[in-house]
């Protein structure tokens, strides 16, 4: 399982979305992932940390696609 790392969570009223940038270390590397959820501004901090990961997770998992690698 790679390392996981949420950056600074914050809430866009203007899309209604979670925003963070999600980091994903694994084999010596750092893989950094903008990754968005929907959701009410209540919305639970777990689940608002699920959302983020699995996206991450996602897109880690395709080809190309929006990342850095640090």
């Amino acid at each position: 399982m790679p390392d996981i790392s949420l950056g600074n969570i914050r809430y866009n009223p203007a899309a209604g979305t979670y925003e963070a940038r999600v980091d994903i270390a694994k084999q010596g590397r750092t893989f950094r992932y903008p990754c968005a959820v929907p959701g009410p501004l209540d919305m639970v901090d777990a689940d608002v940390r699920h959302g983020l990961t699995q996206q991450a997770l996602t897109m880690a998992g395709r080809e190309g696609g929006l990342f850095a690698i640090r």
